[in-house]
């Protein structure tokens, strides 16, 4: 199954993840945030066209201040913000979950974050875990949560390496 671009030929209305805030911006949306360049939409669709799962990526920055200090060390103090990708949601139908859906399209916006990082400068891919279940999933790959702003980040040098 090959990840792609979203495109009007998916469908999206039926996507169901469980989770209302992330099934109503796929549906409803999805498109016109492509359609203004706020995100590319990936989707993992079947044969049909149907989206199993989907993920959004975007360009970010982080304060300086809220990286772990053994990082930040590394970077000049003129930096007040480091350039990053947002990971702003990702997504599996639930009658899809169980088939490594999440893990693959994790590592297939992993991949896109080191082709941008080799094109751009890029410190770290970010995300915004919407509950524990998503802090506890993206930590088994790496990510490390900051906790004073809730997001969590993977530097592209410990993707690179893995």
């Amino acid at each position: 199954m090959k990840i792609q671009l979203l495109e009007k030929k998916h469908d999206k209305e039926g996507f169901d993840s469980e989770t209302p805030l992330l099934d109503n911006y796929i549906r409803r949306q999805a498109s016109q945030d492509v359609k203004k360049d706020l995100s590319a939409v990936y989707v993992l669709p079947d044969e049909n066209d149907k989206v199993l799962g989907y993920y959004t990526l975007s360009s970010s920055s982080i304060s300086r201040m809220d990286m772990p200090v053994d990082l930040i060390r590394k970077f000049p103090p003129s930096y007040a913000d480091l350039p990053a990708v947002l990971l702003g949601r990702l997504a599996v139908d639930k009658d899809s979950k169980g088939n490594g859906y999440g893990p693959h399209l994790l590592m297939d916006a992993m991949e896109r974050t080191l082709g941008l990082a080799d094109q751009l400068g890029v410190l770290a891919l970010i995300v915004d875990p919407i509950d524990q279940k998503a802090v506890d999933f993206y930590q088994k790959y790496g990510f490390i949560l900051l906790p004073d702003i809730n997001k969590m980040f993977i530097a592209v040098d410990t993707i690179r390496k893995s």
